[in-house]
């Protein structure tokens, strides 16, 4: 077996999202604009709530998959589809948005502790114009492995036999938020053929000997295994893999298509009411 290095760290930076909510961004960046199937990864965290209070209001996506994972907190969702939800400390949301969704994520807090992130997920050609779906999990739906000392919550795919609660045969995403004790060591084989990162967001570790520091990214080399040994200070990170789509790339703000012409597309679609069947559902909840 052929241990996976890292191949580039991507510090995460600061940017401005919603209506201005402070986020940290490492995948859509100019250092790594995306990994594919990967479009974006945001990290929110914060104790101020000048940072997070103003939430995100109404927008609109086309042509991905977003995933949120909640640390700490608490959210409310809304969406043109009809769906209205709580997204508290530890539970999920996978939302495809395919042919178009507008939806609103609301803090259902005015202090304390904010914390998650957000993954963007592409959609083959195939799935971009697709109809769009919601799942919502809360943290006890989901699993939870102990393994060597190691605490595994598996949010996607499958650790250890243990089966996670999104599943996307597009890309076969694994998605692991792994705790390790200080010194703690952990492996798992992962298939060649998936690209991968970890992000460190507790503590630091090393990645096959190399070290890496909090708030960092790691895209991980070709291997078909994983090892990870926490700092003195132990480690937490998310551990994500997926099998790369391999078509073209083109996005402009929320809508990522194929082509500039489906771009053009989407923002006529959203400008005109038509990028989804019931734009106006938001406003009768």
């Amino acid at each position: 077996m052929t241990a996976r290095t890292i191949r580039q760290r991507v510090p995460a930076h600061e940017v401005t999202e919603g209506a201005g909510v402070t986020v940290h961004r490492s995948i859509g960046t100019p250092a790594l604009r995306n990994l594919d199937p990967f479009l974006m990864l945001d990290h929110f965290g914060s104790d101020n709530p000048d940072e997070y209070i103003a939430g995100f209001p109404d927008h609109p996506h086309r042509g991905f998959i977003t995933f949120t994972y909640m640390l700490d907190g608490r959210m409310e969702h809304r969406d043109s589809m009809g769906n209205r939800g709580e997204l508290d400390s530890g539970g999920a949301q996978w939302m495809k948005a395919a042919s178009g969704v507008i939806h609103s994520e609301m803090p259902r807090q005015t202090n304390g502790l904010m914390r998650g992130f957000q993954l963007w997920i592409n959609l083959p050609a195939s799935e971009k114009l697709s109809d769009p779906a919601y799942q919502e999990f809360s943290a006890a739906a989901i699993p939870e492995v102990t393994q060597d000392g190691a605490r595994v919550r598996v949010l996607a795919g499958e650790f250890s036999g243990t089966r996670g609660v999104i599943e996307d045969p597009s890309t076969d995403v694994l998605y692991l938020d792994v705790a390790l004790p200080t010194n703690a060591a952990f492996s798992l084989p992962l298939d060649a053929a998936r690209h991968a990162f970890v992000y460190v967001f507790e503590g630091s570790a090393r990645v096959a000997g190399d070290d890496l520091a909090k708030h960092t990214l790691a895209v991980l080399g070709s291997g078909d295994t994983v090892g990870i040994t926490a700092g003195a200070d132990g480690a937490r990170f998310i551990l994500v893999a997926g099998r790369p789509i391999g078509e073209p790339v083109v996005q402009y703000g929320p809508f990522v298509m194929n082509t500039r012409a489906e771009i053009e597309q989407a923002m006529a679609d959203y400008r005109d009411g038509k990028l989804v069947k019931t734009r106006a559902a938001m406003r009768g909840q």
